[in-house]
């Protein structure tokens, strides 16, 4: 749980201090945009954008009775954060695992790529599909 905050609490503790190195220097005109930059970034980079992650194993016994695509994926992943944005709403309907809180997660993923940890993997019909374009995931959705 906590590794999942280290890198949002990290932008806004960087975007604060260079933020009151600013202020200090009375420079309060390029303060207020930085702090609008990181904490933005922070915020996008936790686990707050993403819906709630369940365990693998829930995930997956999910799928099997709806038939909707199971999505590995860890906090602070640029290709997780297109996906989840190009997603949309929809993205509401996906079983979502954070890899970071479910080592199951993590071994299904890692079983998927040859041993790497590459996330976004998403799982449809008991297939894993590394970094899918969103919007054939929507198409999977559609179809479940």
């Amino acid at each position: 749980m906590k590794r999942a905050w280290i890198s949002p609490l990290l932008l806004v503790l960087c975007g604060s201090v260079v933020a009151t190195g600013l202020i200090l220097r009375g420079n309060l005109g390029a303060a207020v945009p930085l702090l609008f930059v990181f904490v933005p970034l922070a915020v996008v980079n936790s686990p707050l954008l993403f819906p709630r992650s369940i365990g693998a194993l829930e995930a997956q016994s999910r799928s099997a009775v709806d038939g909707r695509p199971v999505v590995f994926w860890r906090p602070g992943c640029p290709y997780c954060l297109r996906l989840r944005i190009r997603l949309g709403r929809s993205a509401h309907r996906l079983h979502w695992v954070n890899i970071w809180r479910d080592p199951a997660g993590a071994a299904v993923v890692r079983a998927a790529n040859d041993g790497d940890e590459t996330v976004p993997t998403v799982v449809v019909a008991g297939r894993p599909h590394t970094n899918p374009d969103p919007a054939w995931v929507r198409e999977q959705l559609s179809s479940a």
